[in-house]
């Protein structure tokens, strides 16, 4: 069973409008930080510090591959994270030029 202070650290790790299309872009599977940064538009130093409050909450996972980071949603997750998930419409990269964003 969770500890109060575990679900608090999840909810407050998703209270954030980039951390929630953060979650919305890997619903889709694994995703580079070179791409996360692509789809939000934001700095590459911005979703780095976004990542690591998912991963510190345990709702991602990272691979390191070459100089890249991957990631993608843990395996395992509490009930009340995968329905947040689960109403999240996905958003993706469908080539190197068109993004379906979330507004």
């Amino acid at each position: 069973m969770e500890t109060i202070h575990s679900i608090e650290r999840q909810l407050k790790a998703i209270s954030d409008l980039n951390r929630l299309k953060i979650l919305a872009c890997l619903k889709t599977g694994e995703q580079c930080v070179c791409d996360l940064v692509a789809i939000l538009q934001i700095s590459q130093p911005a979703v780095s510090q976004q990542l690591r409050k998912l991963k510190e909450a345990g709702i991602i996972v990272e691979r390191k591959k070459g100089t890249w980071k991957h990631y993608r949603l843990h395996d395992r997750q509490s009930l009340y994270i995968q329905a947040v998930i689960d109403e999240l419409p996905a958003l993706y990269k469908e080539n190197s030029e068109t993004y379906y964003r979330v507004e």
